[in-house]
């Protein structure tokens, strides 16, 4: 039986569908070097070497043109770790933190636990469901000389890979306004068909002014075992990781390592595969959708796993994941929990098999059902 978060956050007869976690198969190369540990009972402390940097480059420049330094790459526990650990050097002597509502839940706490204070400029809301920057709200705050900008791209819950000229004008405020941006690129490696992810730091000037993110954890369905990566630009970026504290890079899990650098370096065509997967589970939960939950819109997301649902036709108040989970019994995620523009919307998982979906999208359609019925009687 499966114990990580997602199967024991419910009673047994819920669909777990909030957590970001795919029910998938460990990739090979993954499963292979973990079996070798444990056979060698090489569970020590990380043998920290140049490896976890070697890999990321030679990925990042095989998917994506992105050439880095691998040498400047510094290791730590997780993408979480490493954004507040930055924001608190970066916010030593005070200073706000902008960040871009709807979007992942934890960036809300990141910032007070780094001392800041926490700024949101939401995301832009189009007729057609998809969402983008919202550049001018930015520049008005970046007036204000914010420290920080937290940038996630792809963009978690919605889906959405930023434009290069988004991200070009999103480089030009932070050079004007001397803001630093750091990039959560934890979703990169899972861009979908028919969309193009463009690392932050590939664009001019980028390098001045940002410090990027990355991780095997989401791609090769890694959390658990705790490893990442930062990125700094150009030299002004690397004496600010330089004040990171020093045995951050030791807090990493080995197996975390282990399996980062098997994913990096052997696991491109698992990855292949599970995007075709993915965008046949994106497919036929637009179907499904369609055909049960009618007045449920959605823009089907260019990256990640993960589908915004806007209930908001269905008169279910703000917390429609409510319903779902009591009469239904599917676990969603509330769309409050990525800020206040999330209010009648719900998050959910399709990382996971066509039986599964079926049975959810069946569920969630009985409980609005169910729940027609309890509110005419």
């Amino acid at each position: 039986m499966r114990r990580s978060e997602k199967w024991r956050g419910y009673p047994s007869d819920v669909l777990p569908l909030p957590v970001a976690e795919m029910d998938v198969t460990l990739a090979e190369p993954i499963r292979e070097v973990l079996a070798a540990a444990l056979e060698l009972s090489d569970t020590g402390y990380p043998g920290l070497g140049p490896e976890l940097g070697d890999a990321l480059a030679a990925f990042a420049a095989g998917r994506w043109g992105w050439q880095l330094d691998p040498s400047s790459v510094i290791a730590a526990a997780d993408v979480s770790v490493a954004a507040v650990e930055l924001l608190r050097v970066l916010c030593r002597t005070g200073g706000g933190v902008v960040i871009s509502p709807p979007v992942y839940p934890p960036f809300f706490g990141w910032v007070p636990e780094a001392g800041a204070q926490l700024i949101e400029v939401p995301l832009l809301p189009g007729d057609d469901g998809a969402w983008s920057l919202d550049l001018a709200g930015l520049e008005r705050a970046f007036r204000d000389r914010p420290a920080a900008y937290l940038l996630c791209n792809p963009h978690n819950p919605v889906g959405r890979v930023h434009e290069p000229d988004e991200l070009r004008e999103l480089i030009r405020l932070a050079t004007t306004y001397d803001v630093t941006i750091i990039s959560d690129e934890i979703h990169a490696p899972l861009v979908l068909p028919g969309a193009t992810f463009t690392p932050l730091q590939t664009l001019p000037g980028a390098a001045e002014v940002s410090v990027a993110l990355a991780s095997a954890s989401k791609g090769w369905n890694l959390a658990g075992l705790k490893c990442a990566a930062i990125v700094p630009g150009s030299g002004r970026m690397r004496s600010l990781t330089e004040k990171l504290p020093v045995e951050m890079p030791l807090r990493i899990g080995h197996f975390g390592l282990l399996a980062t650098v098997a994913a990096w370096t052997d696991g491109g065509p698992w990855l292949d595969e599970l995007l075709v997967t993915l965008d046949d589970r994106r497919g036929l939960l637009g179907e499904l959708l369609a055909e049960r939950l009618p007045s449920v819109s959605w823009h089907p997301p260019q990256a990640t796993y993960l589908a915004w649902l806007d209930c908001r036709a269905m008169g279910l108040g703000s917390a429609p994941a409510e319903l779902f989970l009591d009469r239904g019994r599917v676990g969603l995620v509330p769309g409050p929990e990525f800020g206040a523009i999330g209010s009648g919307f719900v998050r959910l998982n399709f990382g996971t098999s066509r039986e599964i979906l079926d049975d959810a999208t069946a569920r969630m359609a009985a409980a609005i059902d169910v729940g027609a019925r309890v509110t005419r009687g």
